[in-house]
């Protein structure tokens, strides 16, 4: 793929590996992979179960280190990081969506959103302030007082949505944040996802949908461990 030179590059992957077991029973996860993630990326990486698409989740997002390569988020390489320093930067620079949402039972939406406020240095009227305002980007301000039972599947996604964002992280990644909901809260949410991306910030899913990996501006398709085609859609 052809890379703009007129964008930060927030995420370098460099000849990245990650094995797992030793000796014969080792399995290779990812190999040899190289990827960067620009600001005003909307890519989505889409490949078939076993592909490598999980553990390159769990890479970009700073949750492990890969088994051979660096990866540099926001300029820092985070490889030989230690758990705490790596955590600081995961903090700093990215958001996360799962598919099944993760939303406190106890607490309701702003509150769930809040909790993402919680270690930084910020009064309590602040933080509520800055959840409000994430709720309302994502139409759900009138429901800031529901707990999530009292919630469709798709307004939780879009909770869930809300406390990534309102952190304002560089890199927002997203696993199969359709993958829970119907046809029409999935085009709800990859509308509001499609939305996030902007100038200074990158959206990345994480997909086996083709029709949702489609729908993103940028195409990474993975097979067996490796990145086998990178397209430009949009």
């Amino acid at each position: 793929m052809q890379e703009s030179s007129t964008h930060e590059v927030l995420m370098q992957l460099d000849g990245v590996s990650r094995c797992y077991g030793s000796g014969e029973a080792t399995v290779w996860a990812l190999r040899d992979v190289s990827l960067s993630i620009r600001s005003g990326d909307f890519v989505s990486i889409v490949g078939p179960s076993g592909s490598g698409k999980s553990t390159m989740l769990g890479l970009l997002g700073c949750l492990d280190v890969p088994t051979s390569g660096t990866i540099t988020v926001g300029g820092v390489e985070v490889t030989r990081l230690a758990d705490g320093p790596r955590t600081l930067v995961r903090g700093r620079s990215i958001g996360f969506v799962f598919q099944q949402f993760h939303l406190i039972p106890h607490l309701d939406a702003l509150g769930n959103v809040e909790t993402a406020l919680l270690y930084r240095d910020l009064r309590p009227a602040e933080r509520r302030e800055r959840a409000m305002a994430s709720l309302e980007r994502v139409g759900l301000a009138h429901r800031g007082d529901h707990r999530p039972v009292q919630l469709s599947g798709g307004e939780q996604q879009r909770v869930a949505l809300a406390r990534a964002l309102v952190t304002e992280p560089k890199i927002l990644l997203a696993d199969e944040p359709t993958g829970a909901l119907d046809t029409k809260n999935a085009a709800n949410v990859m509308e509001i996802l499609g939305g996030l991306q902007s100038e200074e910030r990158a959206v990345v899913i994480v997909t086996h949908d083709t029709g949702i990996a489609n729908s993103a501006a940028r195409k990474v398709s993975m097979l067996d461990g490796r990145i086998v085609s990178d397209e430009v859609l949009r």
